[in-house]
């Protein structure tokens, strides 16, 4: 038997005991899938978008099937704080009801669609600057998959996702972000779903966008427009309607992650750019 062989088969022995025989077959070539997959921060909204039809909806399927089909979504979500940071890693990730005060509709509402513990181990594997642990507990919380029911609602391809370290500031979740580069060649699409304007305790449902939040929306997308990533990390401490826009940062914090992950030059457009109830902006944006 030739050396090169001899080695081959026994790397394939050795994955398949370990049950990750099918990271081994993506990887045996590279993985790499000859381009990068796009990224996409969505402004997820209220949950009830899950169950309804509207421009916003529309909006993520337009954008969704403009796009390759992925190998896998990694997804991360304003709506999944930790200590430390975790990646979830189950074969078949629950749907999880994360609200209250819906109508039981949204509640019957599941995505199964399947997990990655490949993947996940994958991700790992890429960041070097910090210390990511696998989870089996968690699942898919709304703000992923209200999302995806929409842009994939077949939920035929699998979805794993990524914690939010609440004890870090933000500057480490930008360059998080641009340690997972390399899975956008590996057919991995990433998604960063929060809300770049998010004040829930001034929300009005008769009024479009309050003043401070329309200041704070465009000039977010002043920043993001001119590549200015250092602006946005450093938005909160720009003023009051910042203060407003962002008085807690789980939803400003998936923005991080989608920049951290734009290349020089790359495509970029908005999508889906409105306020709704005063105070969450639906702002949403596509790179590559």
């Amino acid at each position: 038997m030739e050396r090169r062989q001899f080695i081959t088969q026994s790397l394939y022995a050795t994955f398949a005991m370990t049950g990750l025989h099918r990271l081994y077959n993506s990887l045996s070539n590279g993985g790499d899938i000859g381009t990068s997959m796009p990224v996409f921060f969505i402004g997820h909204g209220s949950p009830m978008n899950a169950i309804e039809e509207n421009q916003f909806t529309k909006g993520w399927e337009h954008a969704a099937a403009g796009i390759p089909r992925p190998k896998a979504i990694l997804c991360i979500s304003a709506h999944w704080e930790t200590r430390g940071s975790f990646v979830t890693a189950m074969e078949h990730p629950r749907t999880i009801h994360d609200f209250y005060g819906f109508p039981d509709e949204l509640f019957r509402k599941s995505y199964p669609a399947p997990g990655t513990p490949d993947y996940a181990t994958l991700t790992i594997d890429q960041v070097k600057k910090t210390h990511i642990e696998k989870d089996f507990e968690w699942g898919l919380d709304h703000g992923t998959w209200s999302v995806l029911c929409k842009m994939f609602p077949l939920a035929d391809i699998p979805v794993y996702q990524l914690s939010l370290d609440a004890t870090k500031p933000a500057k480490w979740h930008y360059e998080l972000g641009k340690e997972l580069l390399a899975l956008r060649k590996k057919g991995v699409l990433i998604i960063g779903s929060g809300n770049m304007v998010h004040n829930l305790r001034l929300m009005r449902m008769d009024v479009e966008g309050f003043e401070w939040a329309q200041e704070a929306d465009a000039k977010l997308a002043a920043l993001i427009s001119k590549n200015d990533d250092e602006g946005v990390i450093n938005f909160t401490a720009s003023g009051r309607a910042a203060e407003l826009a962002v008085p807690t940062n789980e939803h400003f914090l998936p923005l991080l992650y989608t920049l951290g992950l734009r290349g020089k030059n790359e495509a970029f457009n908005f999508f889906n750019d409105k306020l709704v109830m005063g105070s969450v902006s639906m702002r949403s944006f596509r790179i590559g």
